[in-house]
């Protein structure tokens, strides 16, 4: 091989499976990192065996193409359970929880105050300031049950 940095492509494709690795860091999703895992095994070949450059990005296409498939069925096999499962579903995190009316709940509209903010609900009708408790959530609308329904009388 020639001269220089760019003669010997696999410091190339070592680099580039670095970059993407790094890359893999900051960009979530888990996919370059099975394209940084082609890009190391190219440039590992391009450095024991003489490959053409049309060689090198045939066995990174395929080496790309069986990484990504290979993860996948990884990922799928070894689901990571969530210890927080609705950690992302603001709202049917809310099922469950006491909240007070701000604007009277009739079974069509109504509002009520949740931590620092306001939801629209739906339920029996209820008075301001009445506590309630949401039992579900539908397209945004809290679902709710009076306090006094769900305890009985005191």
């Amino acid at each position: 091989m020639g001269d220089g940095f760019f003669s010997e492509t696999h410091y190339i494709w070592l680099t580039v499976a670095v970059l993407l690795a790094i890359a893999e860091l900051f960009v979530p999703g888990v996919f370059l990192i099975w394209l940084a895992a082609a890009a190391a095994l190219t440039g590992v070949a391009a450095l024991f065996i003489d490959l053409t450059l049309s060689g090198q990005m045939t066995l990174f296409g395929v080496a790309s193409v069986a990484s990504v498939l290979l993860g996948r069925r990884w990922y799928l096999t070894h689901r990571v359970e969530s210890e927080d499962p609705m950690l992302n579903d603001r709202a049917a995190r809310m099922v469950g929880t006491t909240v007070t009316v701000v604007e009277a709940v009739t079974p069509n509209e109504g509002r009520v105050k949740v931590g620092d903010g306001e939801w629209p609900a739906q339920g029996p009708d209820m008075a301001e300031g009445t506590l309630a408790k949401v039992v579900a959530v539908n397209g945004g609308v809290l679902q709710l049950e009076a306090l006094e329904a769900i305890e009985g009388p005191k």
